[in-house]
């Protein structure tokens, strides 16, 4: 606990949260949860990926970087990249935890998705240690019509796993992963799972306008759910961020939203979008804890010059369709406490 203390101590020197860190909320972007044993940890965009920390998931203590330095391919991939490590995801299998992780440069699909490795989330612990596994999928300008951010794992029924992912381009993938969950099956699987229409005379290196990213499938019964993003981020009070969802029996589609609609052809259920409070809602991850289903998303708020902040949201179910109460916005806070 000690050596926590000392990490958290600096951490949050370094990000100028100081003696007032116990009156703030967390600020993340692109946030994503695990537990192991009675504390949950939140993963988020940031130099290194940032992660907290918390026994409630309402008081959080910042815990570290899962990087000390940047991972050795990541200017050789990323032409442009400034450091920040994007979208990660957490999976935990057979005692390992596997951290996904994004390289890239803003509008740009000169991108990889890397993966991390450890067998423990506390760094008080002698096992502590991230073992980085390198590149599983690249995405290479005029080669391909994709891009390589924002992963999500998913295990379908028969065990298997697959790997969502994507951004604007011809929309957002599924991939499937071999037994190591750090290199894509052979021979390998694709499948298409959502996007929305764009300018098809858009240059294949550039975005387009097909305003889509963030995938994340959460299974529920007898159907999985594909939560995505709709519209801008990253632009302040100008960003109109927001939650949608299809749903399938399959993981590999279609997904189909609540008007039958396929989110091949743009279609997606509204979950949750900003109001006068908070605005550019997205980027969700969802998970079942204590019997308990959660949306964890980032949200920028307006009294705090849009800044990005984490929320966790209980889901609730109607007719098979996921619920969140947006007066939930304004209730529910997540709290920086400084480590004790």
């Amino acid at each position: 606990m000690k050596q926590r203390t000392k990490l958290a101590g600096a951490m949050l020197l370094a990000w100028g949260l100081g003696a007032c860190a116990t009156a703030k909320q967390v600020e993340v972007h692109d946030p994503v949860m695990t537990k192991e044993g009675d504390r949950y940890y939140v993963f988020s965009t940031g130099p290194g990926i940032t992660y907290y920390e918390s026994e409630d998931l309402k008081h959080w203590r910042l815990t570290g970087r899962v990087f000390e330095h940047e991972p050795s391919w990541a200017r050789r991939i990323a032409e442009g990249f400034n450091g920040h490590l994007w979208a990660p995801d957490i999976y935990h299998k057979d005692g390992k935890f596997y951290l996904y992780y994004s390289v890239s440069a803003f509008g740009k699909n000169t991108s990889g998705i890397g993966v991390t490795v450890n067998e423990t989330l506390d760094p008080g612990s002698p096992d502590y240690r991230w073992v980085d596994q390198g590149i599983v999928l690249q995405s290479v300008p005029n080669r391909d019509h994709w891009n390589a951010i924002d992963p999500a794992i998913i295990e379908d029924e028969k065990g298997n796993a697959w790997m969502s992912f994507g951004s604007f381009w011809e929309g957002l993938k599924l991939v499937k992963l071999d037994d190591s969950l750090t290199r894509l099956a052979e021979p390998q699987e694709w499948h298409s799972i959502a996007k929305r229409p764009g300018n098809p005379l858009t240059p294949d290196a550039d975005a387009g306008e097909g305003a889509i990213e963030a995938p994340f499938i959460f299974k529920k019964g007898d159907y999985y759910y594909l939560f995505v993003s709709f519209d801008k981020c990253c632009r302040g009070m100008d960003s109109d961020y927001k939650i949608m969802v299809g749903r399938s029996q399959s993981v590999t589609g279609p997904y189909l939203d609540k008007d039958g609609k396929s989110m091949l052809d743009g279609g997606g259920s509204l979950v949750l979008e900003g109001n006068q409070n908070w605005v550019a809602l997205g980027h969700n991850s969802a998970y079942t804890f204590d019997g308990k289903d959660y949306l964890v998303f980032h949200a920028y708020e307006t009294a705090d010059n849009a800044l990005q902040k984490l929320r966790i949201l209980p889901i609730n179910w109607q007719d098979g369709w996921p619920e969140v109460d947006p007066a939930d916005l304004n209730r529910l806070s997540t709290v920086l406490m400084s480590d004790k």
